[in-house]
């Protein structure tokens, strides 16, 4: 179960959406976060490794070196 506040404005849209269709508006938020989350998760991890990278914690491989490691380069 999930509770939520929108702006009255993002309310209104999603009002809108749910009348002129004929779904309801919790299917429109669970389509909206199924839709991003993927998204949202990939942005936090790349985040995390960028900390690790400028702290030193991790390393990075340049594309070129990538590229002959699995016969891609030219």
């Amino acid at each position: 179960m999930l509770a939520l506040r929108l702006p009255p404005d993002v309310e209104q849209r999603l009002e809108a959406l749910a009348k002129a269709t004929g779904r309801t508006k919790t299917y429109y938020a669970r389509e909206a976060i199924l839709e991003h989350l993927d998204d949202l998760e990939d942005l936090y991890l790349a985040e995390q490794e960028l900390i690790e990278i400028r702290a030193g914690r991790s390393t990075t491989i340049p594309l070129e070196e990538v590229m002959k490691q699995y016969g891609l380069a030219d």
